[in-house]
């Protein structure tokens, strides 16, 4: 029964669909608690992220730690996919506030005007993403489709939606309250996305964390298909 299933699945996420609404722009916002200039973006990225058509992902990266304040919520994984962007959009070094939109093209995150551009410019893109499907906790199926060359990946992001307070009491930012919102609390490849539909294994989220599932095109490429579980 169980192959079965899984066999119906991925026939369904193979074949024509009916017409879906068009998936949110993901938002990727690069930030420290040791930041001093950090604040503002972290309030810009809050009232983006009560747009539908968004997503807004906060990622704290650790390389500011050695300022004198270590990040509660930072992690290397964070930091290596920042450098991944790096890398892609040909910059010369990973910065906070940094905002990379769609995996497509980045700005500082104190320039709105630049950000609110690159946003117009995704969400007027042209897209045909393959179908994203969970299958009860453990299980998120991608179906088929075209993949860019150089191949794609499967990305798990967990993040926490609710509004996080941290009170820093040293570095920069010493005696300040950050405020943050959509923390990334975990960042996990499921694996290689070849085109073909393929199934990949999960385990369930702890309490309180929203799953994300996101098709991007390797090594910091742009993301071609997003599904939040539950939406």
């Amino acid at each position: 029964m169980r192959k079965a299933a899984l066999l119906l699945s991925l026939l369904l996420l193979a074949g024509p669909v009916a017409a879906q609404a068009k998936p949110p722009v993901v938002v990727e916002l690069y930030t420290a608690q040791g930041c001093a200039n950090c604040g503002e973006a972290n309030q810009y990225a809050a009232k983006l992220a009560a747009r539908p058509d968004l997503l807004v992902l906060t990622f704290p990266v650790d390389y500011w730690d050695y300022l004198g304040w270590e990040d509660t919520f930072a992690k290397p994984e964070f930091s290596d996919r920042q450098k991944a962007y790096v890398a892609r959009l040909d910059l010369r070094e990973p910065y906070t506030p940094q905002v990379v939109v769609d995996g497509r093209d980045q700005a500082p995150g104190l320039r709105e005007e630049q950000v609110e551009r690159l946003l117009r410019e995704a969400l007027a893109a042209r897209k045909n993403p393959p179908d994203i499907a969970f299958i009860g906790p453990r299980r998120v199926d991608v179906g088929g489709g075209r993949p860019p060359r150089g191949g794609a990946e499967v990305w798990l992001v967990r993040y926490d939606p609710r509004e996080q307070e941290v009170q820093v009491r040293s570095g920069d930012n010493r005696g300040r309250t950050v405020v943050q919102k959509n923390v990334v609390r975990e960042l996990k490849r499921l694996g290689p996305w070849k085109g073909r539909p393929t199934a990949y294994r999960v385990r369930p989220a702890e309490d309180g964390l929203r799953t994300v599932v996101l098709v991007q095109a390797a090594r910091g490429g742009r993301i071609l298909a997003v599904e939040q579980q539950g939406s």
